[in-house]
């Protein structure tokens, strides 16, 4: 199989395409052939901010959608030909193989599901990292720690606040937590709140709502409040849940981006970053078992989770990534930009 890559070379380089190394599968790993791939604020921010933790030259991304074209010897759950979404572990390894800006890549088996004739690939690739980094702050031990996900779930009479509700994290929080048996209560944009409630939050709050906080405690005041996730994690948002979780008698607030908890009230603590992602395929297969191996494939096969926000498709190949990476990073509301591979 020839393989080629869109290659980031050096710290704050664009991307050039390239041959790559043939994709191998090893124990507990599957080879794709990726029909698309979906861009995310870490990939630019990588390229913009050249962190120390990244290897160069490497391959990014952390979405892709395709055709399982090898499996390991110990694979047994996923057959060659089938259709799949995998979030890709490139970034924690740093081994360009496990990249997704490529015709092929290599997959962690635990990380990979399979989906539906009923859902194309650029749809269906808004959601890996948003699966996982969901699946991080809801499930893991110590943080959120719900029940995981069932298909028929049963009321936990437990609330939950998930801020920033139209993003790609948010929009699969919201459908897993809810998966979970408890009622949500979520924050977008004005434009945007019939599509929180679409996908299954019971209460909506314009998020530059003059009195959002106060709102938003007054719902919750006298329930059964676990803590808040915050999809969006910058200093305003997390100010924001975090008063309103200290409101309610303090508690955690599960982050996608590594977030201090100096300055945050007392009873306030942050967990997440992300890093958190990655865990529920190494520290904490428990949680990659229950969400990606037992729940996303039947929910996806019944419409029991949906495939939002929808994608901001970019046609083209490889030599499209970095148009991608810059639609991206001039910002999109409730969308997820793609590109086809």
């Amino acid at each position: 199989m020839s393989n080629q890559a869109a290659w980031i070379k050096a710290a704050k380089a664009r991307f050039e395409v390239g041959s790559a190394p043939p994709a191998k599968a090893g124990p507990g790993e599957v080879v794709i052939k990726n029909a698309y791939a979906a861009i995310n604020p870490v990939d630019w921010k990588i390229q913009e901010y050249g962190p120390p933790s990244q290897d160069y030259p490497n391959i990014l991304g952390k979405d892709i959608a395709g055709e399982v074209v090898e499996v390991g010897a110990d694979v047994t759950r996923l057959q060659v030909g089938q259709r799949v979404i995998a979030h890709t572990l490139g970034r924690i390894t740093n081994e360009p193989k496990y990249g997704g800006f490529q015709l092929y890549t290599v997959a962690y088996e635990i990380t990979v599901s399979p989906i539906p004739d009923s859902i194309p690939y650029e749809q269906a690739v808004v959601l890996p990292l948003a699966i996982s980094t969901a699946a991080a702050g809801l499930y893991q031990k110590g943080f959120l720690e719900l029940p995981y996900p069932t298909i028929n779930p049963k009321s936990t009479g437990k609330t939950i606040l998930i801020w920033g509700g139209s993003s790609s994290v948010g929009s699969t929080t919201i459908q897993l937590a809810v998966a979970s048996g408890l009622e949500v209560i979520s924050t977008a944009s004005k434009k945007n709140l019939e599509y929180l409630k679409s996908l299954g939050a019971r209460h909506a709050f314009d998020h530059s709502g003059a009195t959002v906080v106060e709102d938003i405690i007054a719902v919750l005041k006298g329930s059964d409040f676990v803590g808040a996730y915050d999809a969006i994690s910058i200093p305003e948002t997390l100010g924001a849940t975090a008063e309103i979780v200290h409101q309610l008698g303090g508690g955690k607030i599960a982050t996608v981006l590594a977030a201090p908890t100096e300055g945050l009230p007392s009873d306030v603590k942050t967990v997440g970053g992300e890093i958190s992602s990655v865990a529920i395929a190494t520290e904490q297969p428990e949680v990659g078992d229950a969400v990606w191996r037992k729940y996303v494939p039947e929910a996806l096969s019944k419409g029991h989770l949906l495939s939002k926000p929808d994608p901001i498709p970019v046609k083209g190949g490889l030599n499209h990534v970095q148009e991608a990476l810059d639609i991206l990073k001039k910002g999109v509301s409730a969308a997820k930009v793609v590109v086809e591979l």
